[in-house]
């Protein structure tokens, strides 16, 4: 397992676990992020990242990815 944040660019990754507080794992999960669900790094943009989950894509915060294991 680890942080999305270190996962290659364009693999299907399956997310295992969500962290952070009670408020940060549902703004996560309203955008698509959930446990068992499919994501893929589209590519790192600064210090965002461009991810595609549930057929959207989506920027998330470099200390959000670090909060979503894969």
């Amino acid at each position: 397992m680890m942080p999305l944040v270190y996962a290659e660019a364009g693999e299907t990754q399956i997310i295992r676990k969500i962290g952070g507080s009670p408020e940060v794992k549902k703004h996560l999960e309203d955008l698509g992020f959930n446990v068992g669900g499919e994501v893929s790094v589209v590519s790192a943009l600064g210090e965002n990242l461009i991810v595609k989950v549930k057929e959207s894509r989506v920027a998330v915060s470099d200390e959000l990815a670090r909060k979503i294991m894969v």
